[in-house]
């Protein structure tokens, strides 16, 4: 790939503390602006130097040899420069200085460029990232090192090398040895695909092995539980308390549409009045970083109240007292049993909830829907709240009275 400004120029260059004498003569090469220099280890006295031409002045023997031997160099680094070209890497100042001082490049390792981007992604967790996000690079990374030893039997991979057959062996391998599904298989090769464009954007890879490629997730159906199933879950009483608590865990997820963790993680001050004078939600999506508001519906304010003096509320100044995510789904797997509900109970299920059966059905906008959850566009919202049926019956009754007519 050829760069768009290149030039060369030889130049004088005084060290520290020189007063007069032969001056040593450098070679400055400049690409797309970025400059670098090669000492020739040659020398001129400035008086016989043409800075117009950047040879030596006169005819003299050390003065020709001088310029013979800058005219070598200078084809030298044109000739560096055509191998670069021919070899389809990006010319870099850096690179040609290398070729010319006969220094290659350590060859960059898929690997290693995987490591650096999760070591640099650690250090935003907590800032721009949920530490979530970090354990699912970490184990992408794990799956691509295991790869790479079951395919090529390597320690690494030099990333110049990967191609479009080493982008489809890891996608068979990561469904069959690794027995992954679509879905699952897609995200660990997304998540490896931003490793493959960050090498791009670093002009270590030219060409995109991605190129043609095409993975596609598969809809997955979400379940939501029946305004009859919410119910139900509300007027069972158990006679064990921890499954009272984790229904009630449940059911305010239900009813604000917050995530597991960000309703672990609510504290009594994320809650005050909002434009309408009532009980708001004001708090930050773990997950997103975005910014949710939820007037909060009178079931889920009458749960604030419940807990309002249980201990661990008071003492941490949390809203519910939620356990570990492995026992709420424990509990509530015991919870749907008790209750003849045959759908999996998890905090997820809850979200989805929130937005079908309790806005959406009751004919709350799409828009207001999506800012509650705390999603940045539309089209994820989309994902959790399809069309429903009742929705469909409604609008073809409109049809039905409008064509009646």
């Amino acid at each position: 790939m050829l760069e768009k400004n290149f030039s060369l120029l030889f130049y004088l260059k005084k060290p520290k503390n020189h007063k007069k004498g032969s001056t040593p003569v450098y070679l400055r090469i400049t690409i797309d602006g970025v400059r670098k220099e090669i000492a020739t280890g040659r020398c001129c006295e400035p008086e016989r130097w043409n800075s117009q031409s950047g040879r030596g002045n006169g005819t003299k023997e050390d003065i020709k040899s001088l310029n013979a031997f800058l005219d070598t160099l200078q084809l030298k680094v044109h000739e560096a420069r055509r191998q670069i070209v021919d070899s389809n890497v990006s010319v870099t100042s850096t690179r040609l200085k290398s070729l010319v001082k006969g220094e290659h490049d350590k060859p960059r390792m898929i690997l290693e460029a995987f490591q650096e981007h999760n070591d640099k992604f650690a250090e935003l967790v907590g800032k721009e990232f949920a530490p979530a996000t970090l354990v699912r690079y970490k184990t992408s990374l794990e799956h691509t090192q295991r790869f790479i030893q079951w395919k090529y039997q390597r320690n690494d991979f030099e990333v110049t090398t990967i191609s479009y057959d080493f982008i489809s062996s890891y996608v068979h391998y990561l469904k069959t040895v690794r027995n992954c599904n679509q879905n699952t298989t897609a995200k660990y090769i997304g998540n490896f695909r931003k490793i493959i464009n960050e090498c791009i954007k670093q002009g270590w890879l030219k060409q995109d092995p991605f190129f043609g490629f095409k993975l596609t997730k598969k809809e997955v159906k979400r379940e939501v539980l029946s305004m009859e199933e919410i119910e139900t879950l509300s007027k069972k009483n158990f006679h064990v308390e921890r499954l009272n608590q984790i229904r009630d865990i449940f059911l305010f997820c239900c009813y604000t549409g917050l995530a597991y963790v960000d309703i672990k993680q609510l504290k009594s001050t994320d809650i005050s009045i909002g434009i309408d004078g009532e009980d708001w939600i004001f708090t930050e999506r773990q997950k997103t970083d975005v910014e949710t508001r939820i007037p909060l519906l009178p079931i889920a304010k009458g749960l604030v109240e419940k807990y309002k003096k249980h201990p661990e509320c008071e003492i941490k100044g949390k809203v519910l007292p939620v356990p570990s995510n492995q026992k709420t789904n424990a509990y509530l797997k015991e919870i749907a049993d008790l209750c003849g509900i045959t759908k999996t109970l998890t905090s997820h299920i809850a979200r989805h909830t929130f937005a079908t059966t309790i806005t959406l059905s009751n004919g709350v906008p799409i828009e207001t829907v999506s800012k509650m959850l705390g999603h940045k566009n539309l089209r994820t919202t989309q994902h959790y709240a399809k069309i429903l049926d009742l929705e469909v019956s409604n609008d073809m009754s409109d049809l039905k009275n409008k064509l009646s007519k």
